[in-house]
C-alpha cells in the first residue's frame, strides 16, 4: 500500500513539474546556460547585421554576401561526424567553453578587420573559423544542456530553448541596426559580440562539472558514424528530422522577402523590416504560450498539422497582395515552426542516450543548417525560373505532400502520443 502511495506521490509531482511553466528555469544551472545562450545569439545576431552592411557598403557586391552564410555553415557540414564524436569523448563544458571563447576572439579579429579596412579575404578568413567554432560548440552545448536538467522537464526546457533564440532574433539585428546608426560604422559592433560572448563564457564557467559516462569507444570510422546508425535505426526520429528539413527547405519564403517588398506588396525597408521580424515575433510567442500549457498529449498529430499549418500560410502569403495579411501569415508560419521545433528537440533528446547525444546533435545540426542554406538556394533558383509567387506557392504546396509522404511512409508518426512516456 504505501509503494502505491509513494508511485501516485511521484506521479502527482512530476505532473505538476510539466505543468509548471517555469519547471526548466527553476535549475540553476540551466539558468545560467539560457542567459548565456541569449547573450551569445543576440550578439551574433547583431554581428551578422553588421558584416553584412559592412560587405555590402564596401562592395555593392550580391555574391559577396552569398558567401557569408556559406562560410560559416562549410565547416559545420564537413567536421559533422568529429565534432559529434569529440563531444561524446571529451569534457562538453570544456568544449562548450573553448568555442565560446574563439568565437569571442574571432569577433575582435573582426573589428581589427573592419577598423583597418582589411582585405575583404581577411573578413572571410575571420568567418570560417567562426564556423568552426560553432561545428564544436553545437552539438557539445546541445547534449551538456540536456545534462542540467531531468527529463520531466525536456518539453518545457525545449520550448524556452526556442523562446531564447527567438528572442535574441529579434532583438538582435535591431540592436545591430541601432548600434551600427549610433557608432557610424561596424566597428564597435564586433567588440560589442565579442563582450556578449565573453559574458556567455562568464555564465558557462560557474556550471557544475556533470558526472556522466562519456563513450569510450576508439575513434573509427563506425564511431563516428553512430549518430547517422542511431537517427536511422530510430525511424521516429528520422521521420522527425526529415520532416523538418523538407519543411524549411521547401517552404521558407524568407530569401525572397526583399522581392516580395518591393515587387509585389510595394512596400520600403521600414516595411521589409517588419516583414523580416514577423516569424521571429510569431515564434517567440509561441514558443511562451508552449511553455504555459501542459506538455502535448498527441505529439504525433500535432507535428503533423503544424507543418500542414506551415504550408497553408506559406501558400497564403505567396498569393497575398496585402501587406497586413503578408505580416499576419508570416508570424503565422514561424508560430507553427515553433510547435514542430519543440516537438522534434524533445523528441530526439528523450530517445538518445547520453553517450551519443553528441554526435546526434551534430546531424541535426547539419540537416537544420542544409535546409535553411539550400532552402534559401532553392527559392532563390525557383524564382528565377518561375517568378517568386509561385516559387512560394509551389513550396507550400510541396510541404504539404511532404507530410503526407511522411505520414504514410512512417505511420507511426500519427500514433505518438506525450513525449515524457517515451523515456
Amino acid at each position: 500500500m504505501s509503494s502505491s502511495k509513494q508511485k501516485l506521490k511521484k506521479l502527482l509531482n512530476a505532473e505538476a513539474t510539466q505543468h509548471d511553466p517555469f519547471a526548466a528555469l527553476r535549475f540553476r544551472d540551466y539558468r545560467l546556460f539560457t542567459i548565456g545562450r541569449v547573450l551569445l545569439f543576440t550578439g551574433s545576431q547583431m554581428q551578422t547585421v553588421a558584416i553584412g552592411w559592412e560587405l555590402y557598403e564596401r562592395t555593392n557586391s550580391a555574391l559577396v554576401l552569398g558567401g557569408v552564410g556559406l562560410a560559416q555553415v562549410l565547416p559545420m557540414i564537413a567536421l559533422t561526424l568529429i565534432t559529434g564524436h569529440v563531444a561524446d569523448r571529451r569534457d562538453r563544458k570544456l568544449i562548450t567553453l573553448l568555442s565560446i571563447l574563439l568565437l569571442a576572439l574571432c569577433s575582435l579579429a573582426l573589428a581589427v578587420v573592419s577598423y583597418t579596412q582589411g582585405a575583404i579575404i581577411l573578413f572571410y578568413t575571420c568567418l570560417l573559423v567562426t564556423g568552426v567554432a560553432r561545428a564544436f560548440l553545437k552539438p557539445a552545448s546541445d547534449a551538456l544542456m540536456w545534462q542540467l536538467i531531468p527529463t520531466t522537464v525536456f518539453t518545457n526546457a525545449a520550448t524556452w530553448n526556442s523562446t531564447s533564440f527567438q528572442l535574441a532574433t529579434v532583438i538582435g539585428p535591431a540592436l545591430g541596426g541601432f548600434a551600427i546608426a549610433a557608432l557610424g560604422n561596424a566597428t564597435g559592433v564586433y567588440v560589442l559580440a565579442a563582450i556578449a560572448a565573453f559574458l556567455c563564457f562568464a555564465l558557462t564557467l560557474p556550471i557544475k562539472q556533470q558526472n556522466t559516462a562519456l563513450s569510450k569507444e576508439p575513434i573509427s570510422l563506425k564511431t563516428l558514424a553512430g549518430g547517422a546508425e542511431f537517427v536511422w535505426q530510430n525511424q521516429i526520429i528520422l521521420a522527425a528530422i526529415t520532416l523538418d528539413m523538407f519543411a524549411v527547405l521547401l517552404g521558407g519564403a524568407v530569401a525572397l522577402l526583399p522581392v516580395f517588398a518591393k515587387d509585389i506588396l510595394h512596400v520600403g525597408p521600414v516595411e521589409l523590416g517588419y516583414l523580416q521580424a514577423a516569424p521571429s515575433i510569431g515564434a517567440l510567442i509561441m514558443a511562451v504560450t508552449l511553455a504555459h500549457l501542459p506538455p502535448l498529449r498527441k505529439a504525433g498529430p500535432a507535428l503533423l498539422w503544424s507543418v500542414v499549418g506551415f504550408g497553408v500560410v506559406t501558400i497564403i502569403f505567396g498569393l497575398s497582395r496585402w501587406f497586413w495579411l503578408s505580416l499576419l501569415m508570416l508570424a503565422l508560419s514561424g508560430a507553427l515552426d515553433s510547435i514542430s521545433v519543440v516537438i522534434r528537440h524533445t523528441l530526439v533528446q528523450i530517445r538518445t542516450p547520453n553517450h551519443l547525444r553528441g554526435r546526434v546533435a551534430a546531424i541535426n545540426s547539419v540537416f537544420i543548417s542544409a535546409s535553411n542554406e539550400l532552402g534559401g538556394f532553392e527559392s532563390g533558383l525557383a524564382a528565377a525560373l518561375f517568378g517568386p509567387i509561385v516559387s512560394v506557392v509551389g513550396g507550400g504546396i510541396g510541404t504539404i505532400i511532404v507530410v503526407i509522404a511522411t505520414a504514410m511512409i512512417w505511420p507511426e508518426m500519427r500514433k505518438l502520443g506525450a513525449l515524457h512516456e517515451y523515456e
